[in-house]
């Protein structure tokens, strides 16, 4: 009776999900036998509602079918629990501003689990709202989360859990910028990877990991090898974070001054298939660093705004490029001068006076040139560079030289008596 239902619920559910939400309320208020087919039909039921609730946006309806769902899990085996209540969560991380209702319901679906002595979905539950406290930007309350969860793993020796923690711990420490901690947690995670089968989608997190601290440290050629490893990994999964994998591969083209590479990485079998307005970025970045344009470069930046700035790591790297690219115009400019306008300077590279005047101070103090900013009549003065002699270090180095020779020679007629 209840199959002929869902089929139904499963063919409306394309044309009239509306039709399709209320039939599948029906089904679940309905169907409470414990047979092995109603117990299927309940389950899919609940997973096919909650995903016409994602797509409909609707962050309360889905909170509250977790919540109504928890008198029906009870009943079922424990792993099927934890797979049925992680896909639920999982569904609102497409549905906007709903970070914090999802936090709240990880929280009660902790408490119930721990009630329940459901070690395992307890266990993975921290572990999602470790993730949920990172992307809130709640380091600390992240760090004593999971310092608890890897004493609590380590005790039980579950492997494939704890480096899914050690991996979350490492990028909570990289976004706080202690590198060598974050470097630590990754290799701790590899470790435990190294020891068991590590499913294809968490070692292409562990490498896309890897390849962020070495591009942190300006290892740009060894952090594209590891993007590359992520997005064949990611792509072999259909896994949606391929294009972030392709677009920091991109970016360690354009750090090491190969801008030209980023064409034909972009028209290749694979990045094709990711064409859109995250790669479209990328390649406008590309262009303007190759042709060293600062308008360019800023017209790329606000016309990708949200592909650009709303990631960490590529905003932090281009912040850095843009840096470069400024101080290489603002040297070709002042090459033929000994004394400028800083006003015409900024003229010529289209930036605010006050930029350009600070850019120029901190230039002269990280000894880029030699020369100083005479605010009064706002100009700066280059110095000319000045030659130092070499023959005083050379004398020193033949002395030096020399005392080696007759400490060596002393030496030897020393063994001949």
């Amino acid at each position: 009776m209840a199959a002929p239902k869902l089929a139904e619920a499963e063919a409306l559910a394309k044309t009239a999900p509306a039709k399709a939400a209320a039939l599948y309320e029906q089904i679940l208020s309905t169907v409470t036998g414990k047979s092995d087919e109603e117990i299927k039909v309940r389950e899919t039921s609940i997973l096919n509602l909650g995903s016409i609730y994602q797509k409909e946006a609707n962050k309360d309806a889905l909170a509250a079918l977790i919540r109504n769902s928890r008198t029906f899990l009870v009943s079922i085996p424990k792993a099927k629990t934890a797979k049925i209540v992680k896909q639920l969560i999982d569904l609102f991380t497409e549905i906007p501003n709903s970070l914090n209702l999802q936090v709240d319901i990880c929280k009660e679906s902790i408490e119930w689990a721990t009630t329940e002595k459901r070690v395992f979905l307890k266990q993975s539950l921290e572990t999602r709202l470790a993730a949920l406290y990172l992307e809130n930007k709640l380091y600390t309350e992240a760090l004593s989360l999971i310092n608890v969860l890897i004493k609590e793993l380590k005790r039980l020796d579950d492997k494939n859990v704890l480096m899914e923690v050690q991996l979350l711990e490492s990028r909570v420490f990289h976004s706080l910028r202690n590198l060598p901690k974050s470097r630590a947690a990754l290799t701790s995670a590899r470790t435990s990877a190294n020891s068991i089968y590590c499913p294809p989608l968490m070692q292409a997190g562990l490498d896309m990991q890897s390849g962020v601290l070495h591009a942190e440290e300006k290892d740009y050629k060894t952090a594209y090898s590891y993007f590359y490893e992520t997005l064949e990994g990611y792509n072999s999964q259909d896994d949606r974070r391929a294009v972030s994998a392709l677009k920091y591969m991109l970016l360690c083209k354009i750090m090491l001054n190969l801008a030209e590479d980023v064409h034909a990485i972009v028209n290749g079998k694979i990045a094709l298939r990711y064409a859109g307005s995250e790669v479209e970025a990328m390649r406008a970045v590309a262009n303007a660093h190759q042709n060293r344009s600062l308008i360019e470069f800023e017209s790329a930046i606000s016309k990708y705004k949200e592909e650009l700035g709303n990631d960490p790591i590529i905003r932090s790297h281009l912040t850095a490029l843009y840096d470069t690219l400024l101080e290489q115009n603002l040297l070709r400019i002042i090459e033929p001068f000994s004394r400028v306008e800083i006003s015409h300077v900024a003229s010529l590279v289209k930036l605010p006076t006050a930029q350009v005047e600070q850019k120029l101070s901190q230039m002269i103090l990280d000894n880029v040139f030699d020369g100083v900013l005479d605010q009064g009549v706002g100009c700066l003065i280059v110095f000319e560079e000045v030659k130092t002699d070499k023959t005083y270090e050379a004398a020193l180095e033949t002395i030096k030289s020399m005392g080696n020779v007759v400490e060596s020679l002393y030496q030897k007629a020393a063994l001949l008596t």
